[in-house]
């Protein structure tokens, strides 16, 4: 086994009930607490986000739960194995939208954008064929890995993400675009928008990053994955890779920036030595 602890990803855009919500917070709390998980579940009218980690019989517990839901049935995770346990605790919230965006008008269950495979991606990549690729995530998890080439909005939140297209030159609207994230949730809402904006073929990248590692490795990305979880990194095997958040900007660090001298456990790092301590993000 490559870890103690089973680590899942996972989100589906179905229409909920708002009343219902509370009981299903309930619920799948109380599912997840008695396995011993913990993580964070989103939960709204437009569906359902997670992340969780565990033993892998206990996620599997919580998995066959999620999958009785209406909606859920064919709810694809993807799985990953860490040696320690990424999440301090177990939360399930419930929130206007799974993933925030603020644009209205945006229904992924009813109107998604065309899917690329991981593999079509691949061999797109392989071939030379013009495309461009459209990283929808922060700044600050784009430092740490990209696909080659790869054009980055240079957005500290997703909800800046529409300003950024605007900002898009207008001859990328007659050429391919395949958006990506980390495991394709942002790219439910960024992909259509972009077809709403005028983007004439428009694709988002199946199962984001992490999918991509699973199917296709490495091939064509550099450096390594951000994760929203204690790992921090992880590499094209989804194995931790040792970066660290700075705890005074909250910057990711990769291990050899770690080396620098400027880095200072629970201080300071190359990106904030000659700023105040601050505790938080710069």
């Amino acid at each position: 086994m490559p870890g103690a602890f089973l680590n899942l990803s996972a989100y589906q855009f179905t229409p909920f009930e708002a009343d219902g919500l509370p009981a299903l917070r309930a619920r799948l709390l109380g599912v997840a607490k008695a396995h011993g998980l913990r993580g964070t579940i989103l939960l709204s009218t437009e569906g359902i986000n997670l992340f969780v980690a565990g033993p892998a019989g206990d996620v599997a517990m919580l998995l066959a739960e999620l999958r009785a839901l209406p909606g859920l049935a064919g709810l694809t995770p993807k799985e990953s194995w860490s040696a320690e346990q990424p999440f301090n605790r177990m939360l399930v919230k419930i929130k206007k939208e799974i993933i925030a965006f603020g644009v209205p008008g945006i229904d992924p269950a009813r109107q998604p954008a065309r899917r690329l495979s991981p593999r079509t991606l691949k061999q797109w990549l392989d071939e030379g064929r013009p495309v461009t690729l459209l990283d929808t995530r922060n700044d600050y998890e784009v430092r740490l890995g990209t696909f080659a080439g790869a054009i980055d909005p240079h957005i500290r939140h997703f909800r800046k993400f529409p300003d950024a297209v605007r900002r898009l030159p207008d001859t990328l609207k007659t050429q391919p675009v395949v958006t990506f994230c980390t495991g394709g949730i942002r790219c439910e809402k960024a992909a259509p928008l972009l077809a709403r904006e005028g983007f004439q073929s428009v694709y988002q990248l199946d199962g984001g990053i992490l999918k991509y590692f699973e199917e296709c490795g490495g091939a064509h990305f550099q450096g390594e994955c951000f994760v929203f979880d204690r790992r921090v990194g992880v590499d094209a095997t989804l194995r931790a890779t040792g970066a660290v958040l700075c705890w005074n900007c909250q910057m990711p660090l990769t291990v050899p920036e770690q080396a620098d001298a400027r880095y200072v456990y629970e201080q300071s790092c190359p990106h904030c030595f000659d700023r105040p301590r601050a505790g938080r993000p710069c």
